[in-house]
């Protein structure tokens, strides 16, 4: 028999159907018990998607079957679900989802989305980022190069006096997240984001590469930047990845990459709350700290007059 049942979130009742679905054969893991994962972790979840476009990974069948990403929002989507008309880069108009409560993860994941993807920007400045994004993206998931690739991701970070954030995408790879003061659009953010990724590969070309053609990199450490442009989306903080065992996109603290043993798809659903409970969200406040790309471009165009 179906089964349905209803979770509760700030005055909204999300009606769950079929919530018996097993969406992760190998692990058991139902869709009910995707929602209810939502409806917890929202406190940490939602300042990090509140605002922002939203694309919906999703996978019907579970994701033992191919999903699909969808980004215009149903139009069966009950009103409480906010939408916003982009522009995209064609001419067309597209009406896509903007997470603005708790309770729109719990109805995403009662849609079979497992993982939700988000703009850089928000709302109110669609063509201003306040997330500068590398993302280091390894061959495999060995932490060989990953870890330290991350650290001199950093390293050059702050000698431009910018702060930066890991982020384990749950996956294979970290997202190198710095949060930026909305002044430059998505061009000069991306241009900017290219040179930080070409100083890094510099550094290392036998195993770390900005070569966009995935025939051309070999067994090298791709350092992408192409989530810094407009429409572009990174994973949301604590998404569930359509993965065997359900890992999570976690902040991590530096400390946890100073190692070979970097695993990014470490923490689950079943173990990310102890982490929260222990850690807190590493990501919090972050914004405080949101840095000006006019000082970083002009600290950047120093440091490479003294090199030359």
């Amino acid at each position: 028999m179906p089964q349905t049942e209803e979770l509760v979130l700030d005055d909204i009742t999300v009606r769950l159907t079929h919530s018996e679905k097993v969406l992760f054969p190998e692990d058991g893991i139902t869709k009910g018990d995707l929602a209810r994962y939502y409806a917890q972790v929202v406190p940490a979840m939602l300042p990090h998607v509140r605002g922002r476009p939203l694309t919906m990974h999703r996978f019907p069948r579970g994701i033992d079957h191919e999903g699909f990403y969808h980004k215009e929002a149903p139009g069966y989507f009950p009103e409480w679900i906010e939408r916003i008309e982009i522009l995209l880069r064609n001419g067309e108009i597209q009406r896509q989802v903007v997470c603005e409560h708790g309770a729109d993860l719990v109805y995403l994941a009662n849609q079979n989305c497992v993982t939700p993807h988000v703009w850089l920007s928000r709302r109110d400045q669609l063509n201003f980022p306040d997330r500068l994004i590398l993302d280091l993206d390894p061959p495999d998931s060995s932490p060989r190069h990953l870890t330290k690739t991350a650290r001199e991701t950093r390293r050059i970070l702050e000698s431009l006096e910018m702060p930066s954030y890991p982020l384990s995408t749950g996956s294979r790879g970290i997202h190198i997240i710095v949060p930026i003061d909305r002044t430059a659009d998505f061009d000069r953010v991306r241009a900017f984001a290219v040179e930080i990724a070409g100083l890094v590969a510099e550094n290392d070309p036998e195993h770390v590469t900005t070569e966009q053609r995935i025939e051309n990199r070999g067994e090298r450490l791709f350092v992408d930047t192409n989530r810094n442009a407009y429409g572009q989306t990174g994973v949301a903080p604590y998404s569930v990845r359509a993965l065997p065992g359900a890992p999570v996109a976690v902040p991590l603290e530096w400390e946890e990459l100073g190692g070979q043993t970097f695993n990014a798809r470490n923490h689950t659903i079943h173990t990310v709350f102890q982490r929260l409970d222990q850690k807190g969200d590493l990501l919090e406040g972050m914004d405080r700290h949101a840095v000006s790309l006019s000082d970083a471009e002009d600290k950047l165009a120093g440091i490479k007059g003294s090199m030359g």
